[in-house]
């Protein structure tokens, strides 16, 4: 998360929020976003997540002796509609920050020059 917030100001120009969601209680959630300076207003924790959420999302639930939500990254539009995902099985494949920008300055480009047109 700290390469998030590394980006505050181009995510805040670009009017993009970053929720984090998490199986850790609220201390451990309160701990990390203390750690990454997180004061909300470029990204959020939400923590306490279960199975049944990672079924709401779909993404793949960790079984064994450490249950856990393996990652599952969404993009949304202005409406909430899903513009991108990323679904993991492990730590490898991530978004990146930088693509996640490109990203919605490319398509806010094809937006504003349509709405022009």
């Amino acid at each position: 998360m700290a390469i998030w917030r590394d980006h505050k100001q181009e995510l805040e120009d670009l009017e993009i929020r970053v929720l984090a969601v998490s199986v850790d209680t609220f201390e451990s959630a309160s701990s990390v976003s203390e750690e990454i300076g997180a004061d909300g207003s470029t990204f959020q924790f939400a923590y306490g997540a279960t199975r049944d959420d990672a079924n709401t999302v779909g993404a793949w639930w960790q079984k064994g002796s450490h249950q856990y939500i393996q990652p599952a990254e969404f993009i949304l539009g202005r409406r909430g509609v899903v513009l991108g995902s990323v679904y993991t099985s492990g730590p490898i494949g991530r978004v990146n920050v930088e693509d996640a920008i490109q990203f919605i300055r490319t398509r806010e480009s094809r937006r504003l020059k349509g709405n022009q047109s």
